[in-house]
């Protein structure tokens, strides 16, 4: 067992990204046993780790002795998407001035949404993530807007999946979900209604690349009482849409699915 790991021939650097995955779905501040449990790395190993990244700045300590992802870490994070989202910004924060509700702009990250750009309107409605958080693709309007674009067999393999339901009102049935999808794709938007957390709903549109392939979704969320009155914002994020289209084009699509869906989704399968 290659340096203690308990995953035979584990090279160094696979063993740190699994310390550094462990706040990924972890809890911010993380003990030394913690990590290790997520990491499923024996503790020396962790300890070891843990040491390295804190004196490089990746991980910072608690006075209490708690670990959390240090500013370097979030600091080099900040280059990826970098131009992409610096260009589209602008276009969010207009969208923000025209509706007043929070805008976001999402990727498709394997089988789930990773919000990229997000304004956040001073409106008391429930959120379900952050900028760089994530949710199951099957919960939200952007979610569906970038299934219901996906090759059929990306959808049919994703469907097969236990799928989780985040509220009493999430969609997990395969049927009402290829239908949501199917209407999606005709329609030209999503619509979900307190599907990721209660009390909050949801609108999206595709944001295309070079009149090609949907490289991403744009959408808004409201409060729950606003559902029935979502599409009137349809015109103005097709809009937001559009111009997201125009200032990414001359990135290659290439491009920025790798800068936007690391590890991107899974392999297509052998023909």
């Amino acid at each position: 067992m290659a340096g203690g790991a308990r995953t035979p021939g584990q090279s160094v650097a696979s063993k740190v990204l699994a310390v550094l995955a462990a706040f990924e779905s972890g809890p911010p501040a993380q003990s030394l046993t913690d990590i290790a449990g997520r990491s499923g790395l024996p503790l020396s190993t962790v300890h070891r780790l843990v040491r390295e990244l804190e004196e490089w700045g990746a991980l910072n300590r608690d006075p209490d002795g708690d670990y959390r992802v240090g500013m370097r870490l979030w600091e080099l994070g900040q280059h990826a998407g970098r131009q992409v989202r610096e260009r589209a910004r602008p276009i969010l924060q207009d969208l923000f001035g025209l509706t007043q509700e929070t805008a976001h702009l999402a990727v498709r990250s394997g089988p789930d949404v990773l919000f990229v750009e997000r304004i956040y309107s001073s409106k008391r409605v429930p959120r379900a993530a952050r900028v760089g958080g994530r949710l199951p693709l099957h919960v939200s309007a952007v979610g569906k807007v970038l299934l219901a674009h996906e090759d059929e067999w990306f959808q049919d393999t994703y469907l097969m999946r236990d799928l989780e339901a985040l509220t009493p009102r999430s969609h997990v049935d395969t049927a009402q979900l290829r239908s949501d999808l199917r209407r999606t794709a005709a329609q030209g938007y999503a619509i979900t209604e307190q599907e990721a957390r209660v009390g909050s709903s949801s609108v999206a549109v595709p944001v295309f690349h070079r009149g090609g392939p949907v490289a991403a979704a744009l959408g808004l969320v409201v409060a729950a009482g606003q559902t029935g009155a979502l599409t009137r914002y349809l015109p103005a994020l097709r809009a937001a849409a559009g111009e997201i289209e125009r200032v990414t084009a001359p990135f290659p699509l290439s491009t920025l699915l790798s800068t936007f869906r690391p590890g991107g989704g899974p392999a297509r399968p052998p023909t």
